[in-house]
């Protein structure tokens, strides 16, 4: 997918002026976010001293003492004797016991392998070669937005594959590039199945949640309904405008644009029979985990069925299925691997293994800052006290429920536009929005689910997102004048219309009261 000519991106004048400049300019001006977080912290705690000193309170909503009366909620100080023993005892666990962390850790370890042994690229390729030419926008959508479970995989190697298939197809490439960043990007927490995504996501939702009901647990499965929607309410938002406000309004390629295509075309993803057995292998190692996932449902004992927990007989299945996406990706990244040859040995499982636990050297950084400002939050009490107050406020407004989660909607675009990373944001909002809502009546699935909606629909159309760049040299390949402006004028339709149509998602499932995924609902009882 490279061309010797092409593999060094032509200069382009970045805009100086209008919205889009401004918050380049701001943006890059932002620390990064792991001094955000700590930053964060010197903030938090000189509002704990103040609120401390001033008697800051509210009244438990659900816990009462053996008198029946409601417990006193007070501000605590993290300057206390208590908080900085605990602090500086307690790191170690602190960090260990960052609840994203060992999910994430635990689906990357296979995730690797099915990304570096080239069964997800593989995949990937000829979902997208083998569609009809009249359906190959949905396609390269879909794919893109089922293939954001491989991460960067979808990014460095989808995108660019699109713009080759389209130019293959006669169609103008850049359409392609742009239907598959708006599938894989737009449509980040659109899925068919719940992946590494859900695991962070519900790791730090089940933190906030616990801040009321310390009972509370996560399940990755969540809201496996709502993003399986999702999919497909995206679909055709994404097709249509591709289609029939992008591709019409692109720019005719140049002479030198149409031999790029027909060297690209060329020598671009062929598919061998390797390959293909490959995959096919791989399908039946899928099969066969899914079926030891089955059995364990219903072997004797039923290991994953907890026949006594009545409404929560189905709780050790949903925990176990982090467990259950890092043994499929193994499996089905072995079994790849193995027929091709890019696994020879259990020692290249081990480097896969080793080489993803190395890319996400940062994200552990992230995590050692986030996870001691969420415990800060959480020792102060500011979290339950916000949470309390603002859910009497909201309460007392009568504002409808339907409104306020579109703020929370809005409110997340927007903060996505300076924040990229995901984590980063939901550990920042999550501590105070998921409690507040629970006391409103909705659940932390619901909760988690309407910042998905915010939180991906933006993500096309900032330049601050990481892959920004990387998109706009792969448009330049094919347009050299295809400047920064450009590709976020393209962009802004999908992200207008994949927040409108995810906004009224939302509404929908909170007004229906429609489960968001297995014993998940959009409502909440304390």
């Amino acid at each position: 997918m490279t061309n010797s000519e092409h593999d060094t991106p032509p200069a382009h004048t970045p805009e100086t002026t209008g919205m889009l400049a401004w918050i380049e300019r701001t943006g890059n001006k932002l620390p990064d976010p792991v001094f955000i977080f700590f930053s964060l912290i010197l903030i938090l705690i000189a509002i704990s001293v103040v609120a401390s000193l001033a008697g800051y309170s509210a009244l438990h909503p659900t816990q009462v003492d053996a008198a029946g009366v409601p417990l006193l909620i007070e501000a605590a100080s993290l300057l206390s004797a208590d908080n900085i023993q605990r602090l500086l005892v307690q790191m170690p666990a602190t960090f260990a016991g960052f609840y994203p962390l060992g999910f994430v850790l635990l689906v990357m370890l296979g995730a690797g392998v099915a990304e570096r042994s080239g069964l997800f690229a593989t995949a990937m390729a000829v979902a997208v070669k083998k569609a009809p030419t009249m359906l190959l926008t949905p396609v390269v959508a879909l794919v893109a937005m089922v293939g954001n479970l491989a991460a960067d995989a979808a990014y460095v190697v989808l995108i660019p594959l699109a713009g080759i298939i389209f130019a293959a197809a006669g169609r103008h490439p850049i359409a392609g590039i742009a239907a598959a960043f708006a599938g894989v990007s737009g449509g980040f927490s659109a899925n068919l199945i719940p992946g590494q995504l859900d695991a962070l996501m519900f790791g730090i939702t089940q933190a906030a949640a616990q801040t009321i009901e310390p009972t509370w647990t996560a399940n990755i499965a969540g809201n496996w309904y709502f993003i399986a929607a999702m999919t497909f309410v995206f679909l055709p938002v994404i097709w249509y405008i591709t289609d029939k406000v992008i591709e019409p309004r692109l720019a005719p390629l140049g002479k030198e644009a149409s031999s790029t295509t027909a060297g690209l075309v060329k020598t671009s993803g062929i598919i061998s029979s390797d390959e293909m057995r490959g995959l096919a292998r791989a399908g039946y190692a899928c099969l066969a985990v899914i079926l030891v996932w089955l059995a364990l449902c219903v072997l004797p004992g039923t290991p994953l069925i907890n026949e006594e927990a009545g409404d929560g007989r189905m709780q050790p299945f949903y925990q176990s299925l982090v467990a259950g996406f890092f043994i499929l990706f193994l499996a089905a990244g072995w079994a790849y691997g193995a027929t091709t040859g890019t696994v020879k040995s259990h020692r290249d499982i081990v480097r896969m293994m080793s080489e993803a636990m190395a890319d996400l050297s940062y994200y552990l950084v992230l995590a050692f800052a986030a996870a001691h400002f969420v415990a800060m939050f959480n020792w102060s009490n500011l979290g339950l006290i916000f949470a309390v107050k603002g859910a009497g406020v909201i309460g007392s407004s009568d504002l409808p429920m339907s409104v306020l989660l579109v703020m929370v909607v809005l409110m997340t675009a927007m903060i996505n536009l300076f924040i990229g990373s995901a984590s980063a944001k939901w550990a920042l909002l999550a501590p105070v929005l998921v409690p507040m809502l629970m006391l409103l009546g909705v659940s932390p699935e619901m909760a988690t689910a309407t910042y998905r909606v915010g939180d991906g629909a933006t993500n096309i159309i900032t330049p601050l997102m990481p892959y920004f760049p990387l998109i706009l040299m792969f448009a330049q390949r094919w347009q050299k004048e295809f400047g920064l402006g450009s590709l976020a004028a393209m962009m802004i339709p999908y992200s207008i219309w994949l927040l409108i149509s995810g906004t009224v998602m939302v509404v929908v499932w909170i007004v229906l009261g429609l489960p968001l995924g297995p014993g998940a609902m959009a409502g909440y009882t304390l």
